[in-house]
This record gives C-alpha cells, structure tokens and sequence, in this order.
C-alpha cells in the first residue's frame, strides 16, 4: 500500500529563493563593491577618483581618461567625438564609408583644422575613436598642429615640439601619444598663457 504524499507547501520553494536572493543581494550588492572600494582608494587613489587635473588654485580641469572639447587656434585639438565629448552618448559614428555624411564630417573637420599646406591631415583628427572620447592622440597628429598653436600663442615652435616629446607616452604596443588635457594645461607655463 502506498503512502498517500502531503502536498507540498508553496512556502517551502519560496524560503529557499527569497534566502538565496538576500545573501546574494548582501555579496554583490554591499560587500564586493565595498571591498573594490576600499582597495582601490588604498593602491590606487588617482585613478579611482577619475585622474583629474587640477590647476594651482585647485579648480578640477578635466579627466586625463576623458576627451574634451577645445577650440580656438591656441589649444591643441581632441579627436573629434560623434556625441560632441558627452559622456551619455559616447559611442562611434557607425558611417560607413560609403555613407555621404561621413565623407560630409570628415571634409568640415580637415577644413577646421586650418590652413596647414604641410601633408593631409592625420587621420586621428578627422575620424572619431570608438568610444568617442579618447584623450590621447598620436604625437605626428600633435605636431601636425603645432604651426597653428605656436603662431596663435607667439611661442618658439622648438620649444612647443620639445614639450610636446616631454609629454610623450609610449605604450606597448601602438605609436607613442600625448594626453590633449595634459599637452593644453603645460602651456600655461610655457608663455604665461596669453590664451586665456
């Protein structure tokens, strides 16, 4: 004779499932993300604050990680972004080169970037990065501006390329490049900036 089964309890699969979503709510909710925290304002404190720069009197300039946005002929120029250097809409453009306006975007940058009859224009500064907002440059696509911030702030063009090699960072792998918030914050103490 077979025993008759109880019915099983829905409070029985229900306990388990709530208990399980708590512990892990707790883990990665609150626990992970404050130990993340606290090793990295420990071993790295730059970097998990956002590597800002800051000028003397102690005003946030920008991030070293985020490109921002200069214009005018004494400031060297960020690789274009399609989200106009706007964190939320970073992204690529997505033309592709068959696309007319893509053809349209990078003919208005080349001509933005002024009369500069010494070679085309690197393709760093009319193209945008995937991300759209990349703070580095190749240093052949600072110098091609070069002529045109050294004209505009009245400095020796030697004298700007050797700052321009001083700020030169060589990675692994790829050509050596300048960080652009960097590069425009040091000529400041190059001609007491006459810029601003």
């Amino acid at each position: 004779m077979n025993a008759i089964q109880q019915p099983v309890s829905w409070f029985t699969h229900l306990r388990p499932a709530v208990a399980t979503l708590a512990l892990m709510t707790l883990i990665t909710g609150a626990a992970y993300p404050l130990f993340v925290t606290v090793v990295a304002q420990s071993a790295f404190p730059e970097q998990a604050n956002g590597s800002l720069l800051q000028d003397p009197s102690g005003v946030v300039r920008g991030s070293r990680l985020i490109a921002q946005k200069f214009e005018g002929d004494p400031w060297f120029h960020s690789r274009p972004s399609a989200g106009d250097f706007a964190t939320v809409a970073s992204a690529a453009s997505n033309l592709s080169f068959s696309n007319p306006a893509l053809a349209e975007r990078v003919s208005k940058e080349a001509a933005d970037l002024g009369a500069n009859a010494q070679a085309p224009a690197p393709l760093a500064l009319v193209t945008t990065s995937g991300s759209g907002l990349d703070p580095d440059l190749p240093v052949a696509a600072v110098l091609y501006q070069l002529p045109r911030v050294a004209a505009a702030r009245g400095i020796d063009p030697q004298v700007l390329r050797g700052q321009v090699q001083a700020l030169a960072q060589r990675p692994a792998i790829g050509p050596a490049v300048v960080n652009i918030l960097d590069l425009n914050a040091s000529l400041a103490e190059l001609a007491g900036d006459r810029a601003r």
